[in-house]
């Protein structure tokens, strides 16, 4: 096993490698990472290759002797196909090796749930932890499990189900995926100044996303009449899994119930197009002194849409 530093050379082969991996996702994607001002990240992908083939990624940055991953996305941590535990056992024994030969400090890996992967297996999170990773923080997520054999909305709280079917019966509500940002962004600054917050995203962002990964991002919008009340924009991360990366409505129109709608539309959307889950995202309190601190409000309104807990796990280890 070589562990080498990814150069521009292998950008077609890493992109190759995820799309092909057990557990890799557009935010582990080169293409992905292009969105980023060059020089706003000091980036240090590592590939692991065997018998001169590619056998896992690890995107990320180092600074200070310290190996973070990811670094401007969402997820990052080791990208596999589908492996042993011996494997996985061999995978993290060469990474620690090549890492105090570097002069490494730590490693804090933060990888893509569970229910990204194609077929579910914990080989490489336990190869960690025997290898003396410890856990450092837990974030809490919902997602909704797709079933294209159910009904939709019975599976929906009756509060929600009345109100879906209450915007589904007006006819001055209607909704369609566009690429409308313009109308989007501004919803999405007076909704998140509220709970002074920012977006992740500048609208330059969005914008230059949409274009890298056009089959991968999809903005849902809800109208009233002619004017844009709300909307999802997804983030369809891989074969297995559509993430809300931003649900927003103006406030002034939440009795038009524009979020109801729009979960309605996302988890319809996906589950006609194969997808197996509907990840909502996380719910943490960010002012909170400890980042783990769930926003319990939030979390119960996403179970009023079926969904359920999955965990985002961040591991590190002090070298």
């Amino acid at each position: 096993m070589e562990i080498i530093q990814y150069n521009e050379s292998y950008r077609d082969a890493w992109d190759a490698f995820v799309l092909k991996s057990n557990n890799g996702t557009l935010f582990h994607l080169q293409k992905f990472f292009d969105y980023h001002k060059t020089g706003k990240f000091k980036w240090h992908h590592l590939m692991l290759i065997k018998k001169g083939e590619i056998a896992a990624v690890l995107p990320g940055s180092l600074t200070d002797g310290i190996f973070e991953s990811p670094i401007g996305a969402s997820y990052g941590s080791l990208v596999t196909e589908e492996i042993t535990f011996e494997q996985a056992m061999a995978f993290v024994t060469a990474l620690l090796k090549y890492g105090k030969k570097e002069g490494y400090k730590k490693f804090v890996l933060t990888g893509a749930p569970l229910i990204y992967e194609n077929f579910p297996n914990q080989n490489l999170d336990f190869a960690m932890l025997w290898q003396g990773f410890q856990y450092e923080t837990h974030y809490i997520s919902s997602a909704i499990q797709l079933d294209p054999n159910r009904e939709i909305i019975p599976r929906f709280q009756r509060t929600v189900r009345n109100c879906v079917r209450k915007t589904l019966r007006n006819p001055d509500i209607r909704f369609e995926i566009n690429e409308h940002y313009d109308e989007f962004y501004p919803i999405m600054e007076e909704n998140l100044a509220k709970h002074d917050a920012k977006p992740t995203h500048s609208f330059k962002d969005l914008q230059k996303l949409t274009k890298l990964l056009p089959e991968s991002l999809k903005l849902f919008m809800i109208y009233y009449k002619d004017r844009p009340i709300g909307g999802s924009l997804m983030f369809y991360c891989n074969k297995n899994v559509a993430l809300c990366f931003y649900n927003m409505m103006r406030y002034k129109d939440a009795g038009l119930k524009p979020i109801h709608r729009v979960m309605y539309e996302v988890v319809k959307h996906a589950t006609e197009n194969g997808y197996r889950y509907v990840d909502i995202g996380v719910s943490q309190q960010p002012a909170s002194d400890n980042p783990m601190t769930p926003n319990r409000n939030l979390i119960a309104f996403k179970e009023t849409f079926d969904a359920k807990t999955i965990m985002r796990n961040t591991f590190r280890i002090q070298l």
